[in-house]
């Protein structure tokens, strides 16, 4: 007959264990990242964000850029949106960045300045999920709050050889519910950075895992059973929309000609080459021209791009057109003013090279 005060003591052994050889792995192989080195909630915040779908060789330098211009909370949530966005550059998703200086003016009126401590007074602010209030109640305040993304699913779906959809909500949930039974008193911050780093340089999600540098191979159903490369389970993406667009560079002596997009929909707010939809001949790029009222004396075929974004794919030919005059309806800067003032999304950097 089982009992369950034992059933609670070999669960807490456990438990126990397992903490115990993910820390001591981590203080023995945790990278050294900015960010590893405070637990001021501005400096894991802005990191956390940063980290979403960008590789930590990336972030790096943008974070220490980024820290450089807006090194309080204050400071970020006092400078111009446009001063962000500039900072945010080449790292996409704006809206992120938007939210960024949305939240720290929150905290400014709503908190006193101060970084909220509770994890639900974390979770309201603007653009913060689930997994960025649980990264930062966990590494900054020491709260037993699991931070649930991809590397961390995908370490616990191999673990307990679990074939659940980690796409589900109710999956995520269950995960963190599991995960907070484990965390260890006093070393909650360690802890949440120590799944991170298993995820990200042992438990791989493009290749064959290292198992055999894994702290919890012990206890691993997936590798005990060899399915290793067929979890996590996780629901096909549909197939991305693809759109085929015509960029026009607009030169008029050492000016370019830039708009800024609608606010709304995707790289709201931020600053284009003028571009329309479709694959557009001489022909039809000239009416184009004429509609904006555009005088060009010499047009030539520019170079192509492409960009992927979360649900479509761009593809992308242009046109270098010098012209006679500047219409309404654009913003005409040089190509210094551009680079170091505008926020000019990926999408349109490779038709720099024009100017």
């Amino acid at each position: 007959m089982r009992n369950p005060e034992q059933d609670e003591q070999r669960e807490r052994r456990r438990a126990a264990e397992i903490a115990g050889r993910l820390l001591e792995w981590y203080g023995r192989h945790g990278r050294d990242l900015p960010w590893r080195r405070t637990r001021d909630p501005y400096h894991i915040w802005v990191s956390e964000v940063m980290l979403q779908q960008t590789r930590v060789e990336t972030v790096i330098p943008y974070y220490q850029r980024w820290m450089e211009q807006f090194p309080t909370l204050q400071a970020l949530a006092e400078a111009p949106e446009e001063q962000v966005l500039k900072a945010w550059e080449g790292l996409g998703y704006y809206r992120r960045a938007r939210n960024l200086k949305k939240a720290a003016r929150a905290i400014v009126e709503q908190h006193g300045g101060k970084f909220p401590k509770d994890y639900e007074d974390i979770r309201a602010l603007p653009g913060i999920g689930d997994y960025t209030a649980g990264a930062i109640a966990s590494i900054c305040f020491d709260q037993p709050v699991a931070a649930v993304d991809g590397n961390v699913l995908r370490v616990m779906a191999r673990l307990t050889g679990s074939h659940e959809d980690v796409s589900s909500p109710l999956v995520k949930k269950e995960t963190a519910k599991r995960l907070e039974a484990l965390y260890p008193e006093g070393r909650c911050g360690d802890f949440t950075q120590a799944l991170m780093e298993l995820g990200a340089v042992i438990c791989l999600p493009n290749g064959v895992p290292k198992c055999g540098d894994c702290p919890l191979s012990f206890l691993c159903r997936a590798f005990r059973d060899g399915t290793q490369m067929e979890l996590p389970v996780k629901t096909k993406k549909a197939p991305r929309k693809r759109e085929v667009r015509t960029v026009f560079l607009l030169l008029c002596g050492d000016l370019v000609a830039i708009r800024r997009r609608e606010e709304e929909g995707l790289l709201g707010g931020l600053w284009e080459f003028p571009n329309v939809t479709g694959d557009l001949t001489f022909e039809e790029a000239e009416e184009v021209l004429h509609q904006w009222r555009v005088c060009p004396f010499a047009m030539e075929k520019g170079v192509r791009g492409k960009h992927v974004f979360t649900h479509v794919q761009w593809d992308m030919k242009s046109y270098s057109v010098r012209c006679d005059n500047m219409p309404d309806g654009f913003d005409w800067v040089s190509r210094e003013t551009l680079l170091a003032e505008r926020t000019l999304p990926s999408a349109f950097r490779p038709f720099l090279r024009m100017l």
